[in-house]
């Protein structure tokens, strides 16, 4: 085996902005990621992929919702939608890297496992919802949706538009960890973990259940990358680096900082609590659990950052 990499890809790397977001554009943008994925199988890194599926969830609950007031359909629980964006999400992914691999002459395989994470029935989250998904909206139409469905929470996120938000808890076991390391360890190339796992919760009888809520893919990608012993944790987003006063005309990059760094820049209010403050959250825990590394950059410059020309490298 190589060096291990637990590599969560965000939003950007499936659906690039609003006039963008069908099945067909989402595969052109999963194509091109993996390009950069398997560029880091090339340089040696054996490679588990997570993923998120804010949006997409979003979208097939409202679909479900619509259906249901259109047509009378059966509605679809919310983690019911988490699991079929694990489901479909992951077949793109693993198509997309074994079509890279045969066009490189690599031989290598990819594998989705559809992953059960166990969260607490009493976490906080659950009075608390936060995890935006779906589309954004302006704030004409939040306010009519708002309206239409009064149990619905609607924020405004990180300034972008306003989005509806659920609960998201902690994850605290990931149940198909062994599938996943077993799958690693005989070559495959792993998507796991999807959209945070599937929320589920274990009953009186110590059984699963499933539990509407969607977890972040950040911390649940974190939690993987601690228990299966990741040699590094990277996180794909929007940009080529961290950065400090971010979109100010003060902003300043970061090419490398300590978890002691990292959370001095959060009490300071540089990360946002919609958008990079989950990521800095996540990588400080893969860190303080043991991890040497950690990587946050945007998938066209994964192998760049690996090679230290670039991305922002947190360190213990």
């Amino acid at each position: 085996m190589g060096k291990l990499a637990v590599l969560a890809i965000g939003g950007n790397s499936l659906i690039k902005d609003k006039q963008h977001e069908t099945v067909e554009d989402q595969y052109k943008a999963v194509c091109e990621t993996a390009k950069h994925i398997v560029g880091m199988v090339e340089q040696g890194f054996d490679v588990v992929v997570t993923h998120g599926n804010g949006p997409q969830v979003g979208f097939i609950l409202r679909r479900s919702e619509i259906a249901h007031e259109v047509a009378g359909m059966h509605p679809v629980p919310l983690v019911n939608c988490g699991a079929d964006t694990q489901g479909a999400i992951g077949y793109q992914i693993q198509q997309a890297l074994d079509n890279e691999f045969f066009k490189r002459g690599i031989n290598k395989k990819a594998a989705t496992v559809v992953t059960q994470v166990v969260v607490d029935k009493n976490d906080p989250a659950f009075k608390n919802p936060s995890k935006p998904i779906g589309t954004f909206y302006t704030k004409e139409q939040a306010e009519k949706l708002k309206k239409e469905h009064p149990d619905w929470v609607i924020i405004n996120d990180a300034g972008r538009g306003y989005r509806r938000v659920v609960p998201s808890p902690m994850p605290k076991e990931i149940v198909e960890q062994p599938a996943i390391e077993l799958l690693v360890k005989n070559g495959f190339s792993v998507v796991g973990v999807g959209g945070g796992g599937i929320p589920v919760i274990r009953n009186e009888n110590g059984e699963l259940e499933g539990i509407d809520a969607v977890i972040d893919k950040d911390n649940a990608s974190s939690l993987l990358a601690v228990n299966i012993k990741a040699d590094i944790f990277i996180i794909s987003t929007a940009v080529e680096k961290v950065y400090l006063n971010y979109n100010k005309p003060n902003q300043k990059a970061l090419d490398k900082m300590t978890v002691a760094e990292a959370k001095r820049y959060i009490e300071e209010g540089h990360f946002a609590k919609g958008s990079m403050l989950p990521k800095i959250q996540a990588v400080i825990r893969f860190l303080e659990a043991g991890g040497k590394e950690a990587i946050i950059t945007n998938p066209e410059s994964l192998e760049r950052a690996l090679r230290g020309e670039t991305g922002t490298h947190i360190y213990p």
